[in-house]
Parts: C-alpha cells; sequence; structure tokens
C-alpha cells in the first residue's frame, strides 16, 4: 500500500469496544485520521459534523443499527456517495429487502484480519480525493 492515506478521515462504529479499537488502530496504521462512535445515533452525528472520507460500521447495534444507518447515509444527497464498509458476524443473515441497499457498499465478516480491513478500506480511498471541509 503505497498510497498517502493522511488527508482522509475514517469514521469506526461498533458498540463493541475491542472491535472499535482493532479497527481504529489498524486505519491510523495507513495514515487515516479515525473518529469512533459506538451507535448509529452518535455515527450520523459525527458524519454531519465531521463529513468523513468512509464510514466502516457493525450491522447489529443499539439505537440505530448499521442498516439503518446505511439507509439515511444513502437517502442523504450529501452523503450518497460515501464509501461504505459493513461489518458484520459471520452467519448474520440479511433479509432479501436488504440485499438492493446492500449492493452500495462492501461487507467484512467478523472476527476480521485487521489487515484486510486496512486493505478494503485502502482500496476505497486510494480511488478518490480526500474531502475539503470548510473552516468554521
Amino acid at each position: 500500500m503505497d498510497t498517502n492515506l493522511m488527508s482522509f478521515t475514517a469514521l469506526i462504529v461498533d458498540d463493541e469496544p475491542h472491535i472499535r479499537r482493532v479497527a481504529e488502530l489498524s486505519l491510523r496504521a495507513i495514515g487515516c485520521t479515525v473518529i469512533s462512535a459506538s451507535n448509529g445515533e452518535q455515527a450520523w452525528e459525527e458524519i454531519q459534523h465531521n463529513c468523513p472520507d468512509i464510514l466502516v460500521s457493525d450491522v447489529q447495534m443499539p439505537k440505530l443499527d448499521g442498516l439503518q444507518l446505511l439507509r439515511l447515509v444513502r437517502d442523504t444527497p450529501a452523503y450518497a456517495n460515501l464509501p461504505i464498509i459493513l461489518l458484520t458476524a459471520k452467519g448474520f443473515e440479511l433479509q432479501q429487502s436488504d440485499s438492493l441497499l446492500m449492493d452500495s457498499c462492501e461487507i467484512v465478516c467478523k472476527p476480521f484480519s485487521p489487515a484486510a480491513l486496512s486493505r478494503r478500506v485502502h482500496e476505497k480511498l486510494s480511488k478518490q480525493a480526500p474531502k475539503v471541509t470548510a473552516a468554521v
């Protein structure tokens, strides 16, 4: 991985602190700035305030789950093209109604390899320019 990702911000969302921490460390290792949230509601606030370059989210979470968050993001024009990677436990079955929605993101099964997650994020971010946010 030779692309410098220091200009990119990743939002990690998972209700399990140890999984969130592993994801944070692996993305910091490839140069990303990382922000995190423990549920979908917090993640939605972070998306609106920090406009991350990529979202890595668990599917099964309290308050607002990963699929509800995905719908919110895809239904909001300003964020509709945000790259999304969903983390899900092996064997988690998605309803058929979610399949079209799922086509707009990538799936990584838990437990995941930190190197594999970093590689997936790197592949997505190396194809785009970082977002420029205006100073407030």
